[in-house]
């Protein structure tokens, strides 16, 4: 298995100390149990906004081919980013983390 993506970021797996540092730079981000995922809810002012802010992300995922562990529930969208193919946390997840913060910035979170 090739550890890296070469048109991407870095698809080896993070230390865990790295993966929490991150996180704690990056609040509300949190660090799953086992240090293999980061999780975060995005909560916006209605559906329609939820809705724009996965549609903005989409383009980026697929880009990067990347794609979230994600779900919404009416202006709540919760997500799970992990390499699965790596088995844990790599920096594409870091850069989508990242990628997704911007979007619920132009979108507005509630």
């Amino acid at each position: 298995m090739n550890d890296t993506n070469n048109d991407g970021p870095s698809r080896e797996v993070l230390s865990d100390d790295a993966i929490r540092k991150w996180a704690a730079n990056h609040h509300p981000w949190a660090v799953g149990t086992g240090s293999d995922r980061l999780l975060r809810t995005f909560q916006f002012e209605d559906f329609g906004d939820a809705m724009k802010f996965m549609a903005k992300v989409a383009p980026t995922a697929d880009k990067m081919d990347h794609h979230p562990e994600w779900e919404n529930v009416y202006n709540r969208v919760s997500v799970e980013l992990t390499t699965h193919d790596a088995g844990g946390v790599t920096q594409a997840d870091l850069e989508l983390a990242e990628a997704m913060n911007a979007a619920a910035h132009e979108v507005g979170t509630a």
